[in-house]
């Protein structure tokens, strides 16, 4: 057995005190997790330590903390490997575990679920609405369908994912991660009759499925693998290209234009990007009043990225192109794939990628998962 430090992040509202941090040794192996650390604690030094727990098999999500900053399974995560990972951070091997992000604190580990979680699942009518007549005696569902929501099914709702999602942290009334793949669960059941509604109540909500960023902190997050923001995507494609759902956002028209803007410039014409978001690709769409209405209203963020240099005022008015060699091949690239676009193809095909490196490596970074073709139902 090796002794380890952990160094633990305490909260108790009733004191009246701030949250601190108190560092206590354990002695485990370090193939043993960093729950039963805690629980090392909780049994030997500190009873009131607080830390809700149950399985410890990482099936129930209970015992979602962060550990060293990144949000997992105390009950998943080996201790040795954390204090290595402490150690790679520049934290000495010292071990720091705190409650999970974007929810209220209980006491110490423990985190107010209902407050934010539980409230956003209930959201989104989190089970299936039978389609009518119901069949006399089962539902006969393709084995393509059901394979296309198994993803969403492994959730196990254990708030990882919401914890470290950037845009709840910016605007917390965000329905989030967790929340929205499990609103594809049902939108991809075909047994479900409410799907146009399902997408168009998501589209319409301002806080809904265009209110994310594309950080893909939920997908490092999530120890099942559920890729909630490859479900989100899932359900923007479906309510525009299969629904037809043109929403009072703009995040349709707003995905048109940015697509439209990397073909014609290879690089993103942000001048150019809110007024054909709001008013269309043609040039009378500057000056939409919707369009110009945001305009004014970006003014003071444009203004501060020019005096702090972020961009010149020549890049913010006129934009920037590729050279034509680069631009050709972005092109390329466009016709490529639209060019498979076919009105008798069935199926749909999806490149779920997740890059991950450093932009200081100095090497290119390799796709950790591979492309996918999927059925989508």
């Amino acid at each position: 057995m090796a002794d380890f430090t952990l160094r633990v992040r305490r909260y108790d509202p009733e004191s009246g005190e701030a949250p601190y941090w108190e560092e206590r040794t354990v002695s485990l192996e370090e193939h043993r997790s960093v729950l039963e650390g805690i629980l090392q604690i909780k049994a030997r030094s500190d009873g009131s330590l607080g830390i809700r727990c149950s399985c410890r098999a990482a099936i129930c999500g209970s015992c979602g903390v962060r550990i060293n900053g990144e949000p997992g399974l105390a009950c998943k995560t080996h201790i040795g490997a954390a204090q290595r990972h402490s150690q790679a951070i520049g934290k000495g091997g010292v071990i720091e575990v705190e409650p999970l992000g974007n929810m209220p604190v209980i006491k110490d580990l423990i985190v107010d679920m209902d407050a934010v979680h539980w409230k956003k699942i209930q959201r989104v009518t989190p089970y299936l609405i039978g389609r009518q007549p119901v069949p006399e005696r089962e539902y006969i569902v393709p084995r393509e369908s059901m394979l296309d929501i198994t993803q969403t099914m492994a959730c196990i709702q254990c708030g990882a994912c919401v914890s470290d999602c950037l845009s709840m942290e910016a605007d917390p009334g965000f329905i989030g991660p967790a929340a929205l793949a499990k609103a594809y669960r049902f939108v991809g059941d075909p047994r479900d009759d409410r799907r146009h509604e399902r997408l168009l109540d998501l589209s319409e909500d301002p806080q809904g499925i265009f209110d994310c960023t594309h950080c893909f902190k939920c997908v490092q997050a999530c120890p099942k693998e559920v890729n909630p923001m490859g479900q989100i995507m899932r359900l923007r494609r479906i309510a525009s290209s299969d629904e037809q759902i043109v929403d009072a956002n703009n995040g349709v028209r707003h995905e048109a234009a940015l697509s439209t803007l990397i073909r014609d410039y290879g690089l993103l014409h942000e001048a150019e990007l809110l007024p054909r978001s709001y008013g269309g690709n043609s040039w009378f769409g500057k000056f939409h009043p919707a369009a110009a209405r945001e305009l004014l209203s970006s003014l003071p963020a444009i203004v501060k990225a020019v005096l702090r240099r972020k961009v010149s005022p020549r890049q913010a008015l006129l934009g920037h192109k590729l050279p034509p060699e680069d631009l050709k091949a972005v092109k390329a690239i466009y016709e490529h794939v639209e060019g498979r676009r076919s009105p008798h193809r069935s199926e749909r095909y999806e490149l779920n990628l997740f890059i991950v490196g450093e932009d200081e490596d100095g090497n290119e970074s390799a796709p950790a998962g591979a492309a996918d073709k999927e059925q989508s139902a």
